[in-house]
């Protein structure tokens, strides 16, 4: 199939988003299909407020309804609510064109994090973008159950994976510093919750690897940690695998993409028992979640990372991939006049053939089987 991903998420950002949409891209060619991505890339696009490093495109709708006429794609995958997503949107109704959506960030607690928002006007929000999809894809159990809560009805399941041939087990004295290392990965902002980890009283090394709007103002604040701003490839796998425990502060995440990273590290993970890590951390496993995070981080120390790296080696891209194209609905082309494939089933969440309760569709528990709920945000 012609597959075209509309992202305002895309390469030069580092982020969950872009590194999914990038490796799934990779697979599906892997597979045979044409996957041309339509990105922010060679639009005039300016900063984003608040968050200057993420770039929106200015007045994108009609190069993007004329790129989308000249690719005429057998199935289209929105993956953004921004600029090019609307845009995307738009082409996709006008022409009655079926398309897929992915509920990736949590934009209605980020926008209430900053402004107090109410989160049932953002929902609203939400809910009017992503309506009109065949499917809505989301990463957890947890998320699919809370946004059923936020009145989504056409959801399905996308899990996620990790390259574990960069993310494996290496030499722990890559990092420096007095031991214990306890370590954070991933975006530097507000939305992260990183003081609560940055606060805690813990022996030996804090580190902090990524960068993003809050990175100068932690530096100045918190003078003991090691700051080392954003990483990649091999870089960054070095720096994970050297910590003894992966702190993962986040009550927002939909997913959290690092996790498994660290895990395939085996480095065990601490974390808050919200969203996101109580669908993938095995609670006194592979991690411990606890709301007494300096608790969870000490207790991490004690978890066997042979355990954690075997648990990682379940989520790879293969089989997230092959669960992605069970929710593409094709539909007759704009002008191409043809119609393929077939649509699995609106609104349920399907599994790719032969995974069966494999790491796509599979929820992890913690070690009394109990489902850990979201930390409540107002409403």
């Amino acid at each position: 199939m012609n597959i075209v991903l509309v992202s305002d998420a895309w390469y030069p950002q580092i982020n969950g988003v872009v590194n999914t949409l990038a490796r799934t891209r990779e697979q599906l060619e892997k597979l045979g299909h044409t996957v041309p991505v339509i990105s922010p890339q060679g639009f005039r696009t300016v900063p984003m407020p608040s968050y200057p490093e993420i770039r929106l495109a200015l007045f994108a709708g009609r190069r993007v309804h004329a790129r989308l006429d000249e690719l005429k794609p057998d199935a289209v995958h929105i993956a953004t609510e921004g600029p090019l997503g609307l845009a995307a949107r738009r082409w996709c109704l006008r022409n009655r064109f079926p398309f897929t959506t992915s509920f990736h960030t949590q934009f209605p607690e980020y926008v209430w994090l900053r402004t107090r928002i109410p989160l049932g006007l953002s929902y609203r929000l939400m809910r009017w973008f992503h309506g009109p999809a065949s499917t809505v894809m989301v990463a957890t159990p947890t998320l699919h159950e809370r946004l059923t809560k936020w009145g989504f009805k056409n959801l399905g399941m996308w899990s996620r994976g990790v390259d574990t041939e960069l993310f494996r087990p290496r030499q722990k004295s890559f990092l420096d510093g007095p031991r214990p290392i306890f370590l954070y990965m991933g975006r530097v902002a507000i939305e992260k919750n990183i003081k609560a980890f940055l606060r805690l009283d813990l022996p030996g090394t804090k580190y902090v690897v990524g960068g993003g709007p809050d990175l100068e103002m932690l530096k100045r604040s918190y003078p003991a940690v090691r700051f080392t701003g954003y990483k990649t490839g091999i870089d960054l796998a070095k720096h994970v695998a050297g910590a003894d425990v992966f702190v993962f502060p986040s009550r927002t995440d939909t997913f959290g993409l690092v996790i498994i990273e660290a895990l395939a590290c085996g480095v065990p993970v601490a974390a808050f028992p919200v969203q996101g890590p109580v669908d993938i951390v095995l609670n006194g496993v592979t991690g411990w979640l606890s709301e007494n995070l300096s608790k969870a981080a000490l207790d991490a120390l004690q978890i066997d990372p042979s355990r954690c790296r075997e648990d990682a080696l379940k989520y790879t891209w293969d089989a997230c991939t092959h669960q992605f194209l069970t929710h593409m609905r094709t539909g007759q082309s704009a002008r191409g006049g043809r119609r393929t494939g077939h649509r699995p089933g609106r609104g349920r969440a399907a599994a790719a053939p032969g995974l069966g309760s494999g790491p796509a569709t599979i929820s992890a528990n913690d070690s009394n089987g109990s489902r850990k709920r979201l930390a409540r945000l107002p409403r």
